[in-house]
């Protein structure tokens, strides 16, 4: 049996992978490490809290002593690193927290990987999950993000995710560490802390409060199912080539604006409201700092070499992820209480 650690399994695209390889992977043996931060919630996956092939374990990247400690205990094959603070705004207000998890946190994890597997390195994978912010922003409407593109990161949150990046290929290319990065496009779906903007627009919806949308609305994202980032992670892990880099996108760019109202729309009809009526509480905030215009992903070499593409049109993907949000309102308020509300005033209510 194989031991697999995967890092953030807590959080929103986290227990989504880990779901998938617990349940399709019986041969594996799960081991979730999640710090439970705000965002990391075991509430994602009590469905499988149980199988016989996982095990939760609380720590913390940042701790050298625990990840060495751990990676004793276990006998690891091999590694899927999403843990990470990933909030762009959060990482504005307090940028160095994201360069001791996103920098150090991953530069630990890796040294331990390395000491461990020192003696046998072909036979292990570290696979880094990393994000499209990485490469900065796209002007021209036909340019889309290559493997190849250049990096320029343009907030913390980006560029200590770079900074992980340049990491990994580093202690590839120093050590012969085995490793695959892939870097997707924004994610949506089920679980999602809802500070992000389709949560985040769901939630204020349901309780019928402002929707703040950034400057006009003109930002463009490419989102893609968190269903469909775990199967190509699977992909990955299992297919990738030792030392490559894939993109992955959606093949689905909205502006922020248009999504906003297709929510209101959809919600207005699955909530028996007016139309027009969540349109209405639309509230125009002052733009982020360095915030980028566009973002778009060319996932081909996914889908040639690995044959992975998206299995959901978005129409489809967002009223699933409506429905999960209505079915789940319990799961909703329970994570949007208390120091949350304190973080949300500050970043919305003030602007």
């Amino acid at each position: 049996m194989k031991t697999i650690l995967i890092t953030g399994g807590a959080g929103f695209i986290g227990s989504h992978v880990i779901r998938r390889f617990v349940t399709n992977f019986p041969n594996y043996h799960i081991v979730n490490l999640d710090a439970l931060t705000y965002a990391g919630n075991l509430r994602n996956i009590t469905d499988i809290e149980n199988s016989l092939n996982y095990t939760f374990v609380k720590g913390d990247i940042v701790d050298v002593q625990f990840l060495h400690e751990l990676f004793a205990h276990y006998d690891f094959y091999g590694v899927i690193h999403l843990a990470a603070e990933s909030h762009v705004d959060r990482s504005i207000s307090d940028p160095l927290a994201f360069v001791t998890t996103n920098v150090i946190g991953t530069a630990n994890l890796l040294e331990a990987a390395r000491k461990a597997w020192q003696k046998n390195l072909g036979d292990h994978l570290f696979y880094h999950v990393s994000t499209d912010e990485v490469y900065g922003e796209l002007h021209n409407p036909d340019e889309f993000f290559l493997e190849t593109t250049k990096y320029d990161p343009r907030s913390p949150y980006s560029a200590s995710k770079a900074s992980s990046d340049h990491l990994v290929r580093a202690y590839h290319n120093t050590y012969k560490l085995p490793i695959v990065i892939s870097n997707c496009s924004n994610n949506y779906g089920p679980n999602h802390f809802p500070e992000k903007l389709i949560p985040l627009m769901i939630h204020n919806i349901i309780n019928e409060k402002p929707l703040p949308v950034y400057g006009k609305g003109e930002n463009i994202r490419d989102w893609l199912f968190v269903e469909d980032h775990a199967r190509a992670i699977d992909v990955i892990f299992h297919k990738g080539v030792i030392g490559e880099t894939y993109n992955i996108g959606g093949h689905n760019e909205w502006k922020n604006i248009d999504l906003v109202l297709l929510l209101c729309k959809t919600m207005d009809s699955k909530l028996k409201r007016p139309n027009g009526h969540s349109e209405k509480l639309i509230h125009y905030v002052t733009d982020r700092a360095g915030h980028d215009l566009r973002y778009a992903i060319d996932a081909t070499k996914l889908k040639t070499e690995l044959g992975w593409v998206p299995s959901l049109q978005f129409a489809e993907g967002l009223a699933r992820t409506v429905d999960w949000y209505l079915n789940n309102t319990e799961w909703l308020n329970n994570v949007t209480s208390g120091a949350y509300q304190n973080y949300y005033q500050e970043m919305y209510e003030g602007r």
